[in-house]
């Protein structure tokens, strides 16, 4: 297919040079309704915020522009289909689970999974099996699932319905993607993967493997991470194996029937422009992220890690465009390091958290920027810098399942004092955003571990989501003890 091609936003260039009068939504008819808002984005942008028209195709049901970009994209990134999505990845990956699991269908999947798949098992009432993922010792962070793991967790549970696997991890680490497929296919089952941060993987050389590329039936991406595209905007790919009519319909149960047209478009362009350029903006992205890491490990008590850490298994390759930094050695939590670096260098990186930071490189960075970033860093260390001992360094706690997530959330419920909860049934979610992986999900068993690093966490400024209770002093717990129907390897 020629990718040079944009349908959408040739169709909506088409239109903007139409003199159409407007008696449908939305209701600031191309901005004249609403000036500050047009003065603030600019007439070009609110000018095309329209609804769906025959000229422009309609999401839930595409017939022509659309489906023209969906199959562009799916050309693109060698699936069956892509399905442009407007609900972010989030969407992508609900849509994933709820086209493959019902009520107690198991779902094998590491427990440091998006907030988002565990709120689809919440919605459909699949039950996972924890695969739970090692963490590397000095890191504190979770690593890739292992081969024994997940060959284990099929034996064990040969009616599962699908492995679900993250590619890569917010970290940049990868599993062995193309084993796990050939287990789960070999098996029976479907494969599905986050790979929300993975987009450069179809585009660049001597990338990891991509999902479509490993034989995955799914694969939910998140085009605006590292794919230029806006904000919320997303892509779901399948393999031939899936019934294309059947997703579309998953996906209409929950996103919008007015969808944005410029989130759809900034899809068209961008999946354009990695076809395109990809391999060349890519290709320097991965210089550069390099050329900080060395510069990064150059001052003393930082490490920022790469591809050393591949082990084969659990670590079988690592996104060398992701710029993860280890800070504890310095006597600082990632979180303390990221406020600094936002206070008082005017630098925003992805996150931090207990003991590291992430800044997210892409095909927008310079050099003079991670020039910037470097320096900053340096210059924390030498006003801040401690002693570490005493600090936490664990990101991942493994958890102790005692019921499926959908029974936790919606059974009786009562609210406690966080420091009178160990020992309940947690039946609602605890998590740092970013990364929004669960540090207690409905169904898990409340420990003094966690409550210490919740407590912890808090202390040094995470941002803690989830609970009813904003301020995190009170929690949720199921009045009973729950059933026993999730299921830890």
């Amino acid at each position: 297919m020629d990718q040079s091609k944009a349908p959408i936003y040739e169709a909506l260039e088409r239109f903007r040079h139409m003199r159409v009068v407007p008696f449908d939504v939305p209701g600031h008819k191309h901005g004249r309704g609403n000036p500050e808002l047009t003065e603030f984005l600019g007439e070009r942008c609110v000018g095309i915020d329209v609804n769906s028209m025959k000229p422009l195709d309609n999401l839930c049901h595409p017939v022509s522009v659309i489906r023209e970009a969906e199959e562009l994209a799916a050309a693109a990134f060698g699936a069956a289909h892509a399905f442009l999505m407007v609900g972010g990845t989030t969407s992508s990956v609900q849509s994933m689970v709820l086209s493959c699991c019902k009520r107690g269908d198991k779902l094998i999947m590491p427990r440091n999974v998006h907030l988002s798949v565990i709120n689809a098992l919440v919605l459909c009432g699949a039950v996972p099996v924890y695969v739970n993922p090692d963490v590397d010792p000095k890191l504190g962070i979770a690593l890739g699932m292992k081969r024994d793991q997940v060959r284990e967790a099929i034996e064990k549970n040969p009616d599962a319905v699908a492995v679900f696997v993250n590619n890569p991890t917010y970290y940049g680490i990868c599993s062995d993607i193309k084993a796990i497929v050939a287990m789960a296919h070999d098996a029976g089952m479907l494969c599905l993967v986050d790979e929300a941060h993975g987009t450069h993987f179809y585009f660049g050389e001597n990338m990891p493997v991509s999902a479509m590329a490993a034989g995955a039936d799914m694969a939910a991406v998140s085009m605006h991470k590292s794919g230029g595209s806006l904000t919320q905007s997303s892509l779901l790919l399948i393999g031939p194996k899936m019934n294309r009519g059947h997703v579309r319909k998953i996906i209409n149960l929950t996103q919008t029937t007015s969808g944005s047209y410029l989130l759809m478009s900034s899809l068209d362009i961008s999946r354009r422009n990695l076809a395109l350029r990809g391999k060349m903006i890519l290709e320097k992205v991965v210089e550069m992220a390099e050329y900080a890491r060395e510069e990064i490990n150059a001052i003393e008590g930082y490490y920022a890690f790469g591809s050393e850490l591949i082990n084969g298994d659990s670590v079988f390759a690592f996104d060398q465009t992701k710029l993860s930094v280890h800070t504890r050695d310095i006597g600082l939590a990632g979180i303390e390091v990221y406020d600094i670096l936002r206070d008082e260098s005017d630098s925003q990186i992805e996150f931090g958290d207990i003991g590291n930071i992430l800044a997210y490189l892409s095909i927008g960075d310079r050099e003079q920027e991670l020039e910037r970033l470097v320096s900053a860093l340096a210059e924390i260390r030498r006003r801040y810098q401690r002693d570490p001992r005493g600090m936490l360094n664990q990101e991942y706690i493994d958890p102790v399942v005692v019921c499926s997530p959908q029974a936790a959330f919606y059974g009786s419920k009562k609210s406690l004092l966080l420091n009178e909860s160990s020992g309940y049934v947690c039946s609602e979610f605890v998590m740092c955003y970013p990364p929004g992986i669960p540090i207690l999900a409905p169904g898990e068993r409340i420990t003094d571990e966690i409550l210490n690093y919740i407590k912890y966490a808090k202390t040094k400024g995470c941002f803690m989501t989830g609970p009813e209770d904003p301020d995190i002093e009170r929690i949720n717990v199921m009045e009973t003890g729950g059933d026993t129907s999730g299921t830890v390897v």
